[in-house]
């Protein structure tokens, strides 16, 4: 009989179609011997059947007639091999899928056959198999309408009471396969987005709303995956940890992004359950417990992980009450969240929301506040700092206090984390203004904005508070927000906040998180990128005056900005002075971008990918160059941070470049000058005066000596170390031939031979100043450039002092000309007096280190 399917025929007609169907209907049990040609007209049907949708109508209509849909599910039945099921799955994916006609949609979706396929009992144990079975429950939903899914369901009393399509699909959720949980995700979302009332009730009820409990299970298990990760690349930075990273935490904001397209259906129950599964199996339980400064043992998940995660739910799941319930919960302890089977913590028993001491603590007061003799009144301006608080045994500290702490004491990992806590909670849209606010983050110009729009509609008389203070609501004007979520808190899920807290004035919050700005300024531990980040922060509270400062912050940052002033003038001394104008100017425009832009940084992830950045520290000596250029760059970073603070602070918009000098010209009788050079330095293999050149010996491979005339030279900023050879036929006249960096070559006549003069070498540029030649990103270990030393034998002592002197001369001019240019960027207006630093050159060191090339 099978042979006979073979002969020639037109594939693509009705006749075809209707052999196919004829042989398969006489097919009572599918074994080795026709199953082969069992899976070929599946295949060929569907083939078929599409093509028929698009030029003839009567393919459908002779399918229809025959009942194919019962034969397939009677050939599934009496098949025992995987490889028809897996042929009958993708036969009914290729024809839903391609389907047009609304009359063929409407036949193969309102038809019991449909659902004995959705609910038939696959061996799934076959992951292949699996695929395709979610891939055919996919088609099916990429079909549904307000129309199509009700042909799906089974109602009672006009209730939904059976839905296979979702309910079977929901059960691979969390299935390993990525490619899996993909396709479960879009058919939900096909299915949310119908916007049938009665479906979104049932997908609300239990046991389906098991769904949204179990995805918030999923995602929880992810969170401490990705902290692993975290801790593992601390301990062990590594190429492998930091891709593993920057993978799980895309599918963590994948993740995300799927549930605020649930939320973007529109369906309230179901923005409800997730609010409250995120709260009740993530937030409370897991994430803001961490972020205790004193952790306990079974913590797990860390700090800077757990304000990761909390920022990217700020950004992604846009809730409303979400959003002012994670930050009305920075008001409460983090022993508030932890239960009492988990925790003790410095004497604290969580009881119903209440923490009650040990009686024997008469600093601490038994419910729900502090004594006056611990707590500072918090009417005044003067801030609390946190840290004061835990060494004076108040157990009281709140997660908004842990925040400012990590600010002002924690890594720098932890800075930048508490820093996109805040910044997060800013740009929070959803968040009240209010709230904002209480928190002490309230931008001027909204807090004005807000109260400007109260005087206007005459709000309990405030015309006077927005003229005499402008900094922050008064009390009834911001409460009724920030209590209403406080009292869902204690209502809903039994946290309570400090009542301290709240009753603090908003403009004394306000000062703390300038005053833990301010402190941050001031460590030296902190990365200057991770400093930008907080000033962007600093410009977005402050108006364009110093007023918002206090005389404390005010005097703090002119110390700052004076220190560091003395440290880029010592720069201008050091081993980069031919940088440093360069880099300030660079840096100068990249800081500018970051303090002028919406955020300060586009991508959460770049929290963590600093944490694989290579360092140098255990391998390199302390004196090297390229440790001393990038401390000259942070210098340099933290330097402009500060300078553009100021113009801010004075009401002046940001120039495009820092106010310097031009470069100098060339004067006649320098040395550069009568040597015959121009400002663009010294080329190998050109021509030049030997004036003032001395003879000299050197060897840069062993038993072979060299004799070279030697000259020091600098042009304005630059400056450079030649070795020349003489013309024969041109008296006076040489040939550069070798050219090597004046700045930090320390020269030092060596203490036992006095016609000897070491140098130090350092390379001609620092290889992380271009980012195409120096990608760390991925790798343990980038290769440093290593510092040269030189050894000169001259003819005689005069000749070796001569050299040096000339040398240190060069040098001295150099210094002058970096602060020379440097000086209209150190004399703006407001900026505070330096002192005058352009004093003769440090007396040149001897080098005790053995030459890597001697005569």
């Amino acid at each position: 009989m099978w042979s006979s399917f073979w002969r020639s025929r037109d594939r693509f007609s009705l006749d075809e179609l209707r052999y196919l169907i004829d042989q398969l209907q006489k097919v009572q049990i599918v074994n080795n011997d026709n199953k082969n040609f069992v899976i070929e007209a599946l295949r060929s049907i569907s083939e078929l059947i599409t093509y028929g949708d698009q030029h003839d109508s009567n393919y459908f209509d002779f399918f229809m007639e025959r009942q194919v849909m019962g034969e397939f599910v009677r050939i599934l039945k009496v098949s025992g091999t995987v490889s028809i099921s897996l042929q009958l799955l993708q036969t009914m994916s290729i024809m839903i899928q391609n389907l047009k006609s609304e009359r063929a949609i409407y036949y193969m979706i309102n038809n019991e056959h449909i659902n004995i396929l959705i609910t038939y009992s696959f061996d799934f144990r076959n992951e292949e198999l699996l695929s395709h079975y979610i891939s055919f429950l996919r088609a099916i939903s990429g079909k549904l309408d307000k129309n199509t899914i009700s042909l799906l369901v089974k109602t009672q009393n006009e209730e939904v009471v059976s839905f296979p399509l979702y309910v079977e699909a929901i059960q691979f959720a969390s299935n390993e396969d990525s490619m899996i949980r993909t396709a479960v995700r879009a058919l939900t979302l096909n299915v949310y987005h119908v916007g049938d009332e009665s479906v979104n009730r049932f997908v609300v009820k239990t046991p389906q709303a098991d769904y949204f409990s179990n995805l918030i299970t999923f995602f929880q298990k992810q969170c401490i995956y990705l902290n692993g990760l975290v801790s593992e690349t601390l301990k062990n930075p590594n190429s492998h940890t930091t891709t593993a990273i920057v993978n799980a935490v895309d599918e963590i904001e994948d993740n995300l992004y799927y549930i605020s397209d649930v939320i973007s259906a529109g369906i309230a129950d179901v923005g409800r359950l997730i609010t409250d599964n995120i709260l009740q199996l993530l937030i409370f339980p897991l994430l803001l417990p961490s972020l205790q400064l004193d952790a306990v043992n079974d913590i797990q998940i860390g700090a800077s992980t757990s304000l990761y995660l909390l920022c990217c739910i700020l950004r992604i799941v846009k809730i409303k009450d979400l959003a002012n319930t994670i930050a009305a919960s920075l008001f409460c302890p983090p022993e508030a969240f932890v239960s009492d089977s988990e925790t003790t913590l410095k004497g604290y028993v969580p009881d119903h929301g209440h923490e009650t001491q040990q009686t024997e603590n008469k600093n601490v007061i038994e419910v729900d506040g502090c004594s006056n003799n611990i707590m500072p009144s918090l009417s005044s301006s003067s801030p609390v700092h946190p840290e004061d608080i835990i060494s004076k045994g108040v157990s009281r500290l709140t997660l908004r206090d842990a925040l400012l702490s990590y600010i002002t004491a924690g890594d720098d990992l932890q800075v930048l984390s508490s820093l996109s806590m805040l910044t997060t909670l800013l740009q929070t849209k959803e968040l009240d203004a209010t709230m904002l606010d209480a928190l002490g983050i309230l931008p001027q110009r909204k807090q004005n904005k807000k109260l400007l729009l109260q005087a206007f509609v005459g709000e309990d008389s405030r015309e006077d508070q927005f003229f005499l203070s402008g900094r922050g609501f008064i009390r009834d004007g911001f409460s009724c927000e920030l209590d209403g979520y406080l009292q869902n808190l204690k209502e809903q899920y039994g946290v309570s906040c400090s009542s301290l807290e709240v009753g603090t004035s908003p403009s004394v919050h306000r000062f703390h998180v300038l005053d833990a700005l301010v402190t941050l300024f001031s460590r030296s531990n902190i990365s200057p990128e991770t400093l930008w980040d907080g000033g962007w922060l600093l410009r977005q509270l402050l108006l364009y005056s110093e007023a918002e400062f206090n005389n404390q912050h005010l005097e703090l940052l002119r110390d700052l900005y004076k220190n560091c002033t003395s440290a880029l003038l010592e720069e201008a001394r050091g081993t980069w002075p031919d940088l440093l104008v360069t880099v300030l100017c660079d840096e100068w425009k990249r800081c500018k971008r970051a303090m002028e832009a919406p955020s300060p940084r586009k991508e959460l992830k770049c929290m963590f990918l600093p944490l694989d950045k290579p360092s140098f520290d255990d391998v390199l000596p302390s004196e090297s160059s390229f440790v001393a250029g990038e401390r000259m760059c942070k210098v340099v970073k933290v330097f402009v941070l500060l300078h553009q603070l100021q113009i801010f602070s004075l009401g002046r918009a940001l120039p495009e470049q820092p106010p310097t000098c031009p470069p100098s010209k060339i004067p006649e009788n320098s040395r550069a000058g009568n040597a015959g050079l121009d400002v663009s330095g010294p080329k190998l293999g050109s021509e030049l005066r030997l004036v003032d050149a001395v003879p000299c010996r050197i060897a840069f491979e062993r038993g072979k000596v060299r004799h070279f005339f030697f000259l020091a030279i600098s042009v304005g900023a630059s400056g450079w170390i030649l070795l020349a050879e003489e013309l024969p036929l041109k008296k006076h006249y040489g040939i550069i031939c070798v050219v090597a960096p004046l700045a930090k070559s320390d020269p030092a006549i060596d203490q036992k031979y006095s016609r000897w003069l070491h140098l130090q070498i350092r390379p001609s540029t620092l290889p992380f100043l271009d980012p195409a030649k120096f990608i760390t990103h991925g790798k343990a270990k980038t290769k440093a450039p290593v510092d040269g030393r030189w050894t000169l034998a001259f003819m005689d002592d005069e000749s070796c002092k001569s050299a040096l002197s000339m040398t240190l001369e060069e040098i001295d001019l150099q210094s002058n000309e970096v602060e020379k240019r440097l000086k209209p960027l150190l004399n703006h207006e407001g900026a505070i007096d330096v002192p005058d630093t352009s004093t003769h050159p440090p007396e040149a060191s001897s080098s005790t280190a053995t030459p890597s090339n001697s005569l």
